[in-house]
């Protein structure tokens, strides 16, 4: 099944008109995306966009043979034109089977927001699923049957919709994600392509051809990857959108529990922003949850760790510390990092960047920002990515 993307974009396009926006005002030339539109084997098309019979001719193809053009969701704005010689275009009511004359069976799936989703079975077999723009799968809680060969949908706005898909085994390793529906709140240019290749999804240029169930080269999610930043960068946010496409995510809480309004604040406020499947554990055994198997970890932070591993060795005192109390931080440390080294989880860690800011006054501060140097050094080295968040914009340092 052949697929041809006629367009990528959000229901008003990239740039929006008369938008002043950075994203809009950078969305020039390869970067500007049509509304999204698909076409599949000549014969089925899916959305309309604007010149779309143009948009077929410069990717080498022709709506003539078009037999059925199907809508997903409510187009808003000035109405678009239908080409002269294709059919009506509809929507299907959900549940229900359309077959068309070329062999292709189109079934609606019903989404959790207006629209309607389409899964498209070519007389192959090869199937693929197309989502509207902010929209996910509603009702799914019985496995599927098998993996989709292709899922083509809103993976920014919607990432808990790649989530779902994946809690029944309808997007498996195999699966190739497609991000459309891309406005000017996706990132734009390379941070795009990182933030959608931790989710195993990538974005194509308008008028880019896909054969669907070609087995591609599906992104490699890294299974380690280290966020560090200041205070207030963005790095837990960050370090949250790089899991948000997992269904099941193990949230490790190092920081406990304190009589503090502020920090009772900002635990609520993380915990309100994460998904609500995530299953949260407090606890600084970090080792041990990293040498078994389970979904993947997201450790917020390393920093408090390494603070209960100081307060366990009293690394506070210069006596227990010069009496075995460093050799005990340093066997702490070491059997963490081993567990890092082997583990076979995806985990994503948060640090605090020390080192660049005002020299600690006292002795002990001067301890804890040279061991917190050394942990991150080591933790970054057994990582497959380490990101620098600056002013809530990741830097790739690795990866």
């Amino acid at each position: 099944m052949e697929l041809t993307l006629l367009g990528t974009g959000a229901p008003d396009g990239l740039p929006r008109p008369e938008c002043p926006c950075a994203a809009c005002s950078t969305a020039r030339g390869g970067r500007a995306r049509a509304a999204t539109a698909l076409l599949i084997d000549d014969a089925l098309l899916l959305d309309l966009t604007p010149g779309a019979v143009f948009a077929a001719a410069r990717a080498g193809h022709s709506l003539s043979g078009v037999r059925q053009v199907l809508l997903t969701h409510p187009h808003d704005g000035p109405a678009v034109e239908l080409p002269a010689g294709l059919p009506p275009a509809g929507r299907v009511p959900d549940g229900r089977v359309l077959t068309l004359i070329s062999g292709h069976r189109v079934r609606a799936v019903p989404m959790d927001a207006p629209g309607t989703g389409y899964e498209v079975s070519s007389p192959e077999g090869v199937r693929l699923l197309y989502l509207p723009p902010g929209a996910a799968p509603a009702g799914l809680r019985e496995p599927a049957a098998e993996p989709y060969d292709m899922v083509v949908g809103d993976v920014i706005g919607r990432p808990d919709a790649v989530a779902r898909l994946r809690a029944v085994g309808a997007v498996g390793p195999v699966t190739e994600l497609i991000a459309v529906h891309l406005g000017h709140d996706a990132p734009p240019g390379a941070e795009l392509d990182r933030r959608l290749a931790a989710a195993g999804a990538r974005a194509v240029p308008d008028g880019t051809t896909l054969v669907v169930g070609d087995f591609p080269a599906v992104p490699d999610v890294p299974r380690r990857t280290l966020v560090t930043g200041g205070a207030r960068s963005g790095k837990s946010l960050e370090a949250e959108r790089r899991l948000e496409t997992f269904p099941d995510v193990v949230y490790v809480a190092t920081g406990g529990t304190r009589d503090d309004a502020d920090w009772a604040a900002r635990v609520g406020l993380h915990r309100e922003r994460r998904p609500g499947a995530w299953r949260t554990e407090e606890t600084c055994e970090l080792a041990g949850l990293l040498a078994v198997e389970g979904p993947p970890l997201l450790i917020d932070c390393l920093s408090l760790w390494l603070t209960d591993a100081m307060d366990r060795v009293v690394a506070w005192d210069d006596a227990r510390w010069a009496d075995g109390g460093e050799a005990a931080l340093r066997a702490r440390t070491a059997e963490l990092i081993g567990a890092v080294r082997g583990t076979r989880r995806v985990v994503v860690a948060v640090t605090n960047e020390v080192g660049s800011g005002v020299v600690p006054s006292t002795v002990s501060g001067r301890r804890f920002r040279d061991e917190l140097g050394r942990l991150n050094a080591a933790f970054a080295a057994e990582c497959e990515q380490v990101l620098l968040v600056v002013a809530g914009q990741a830097l790739t340092l690795r990866g």
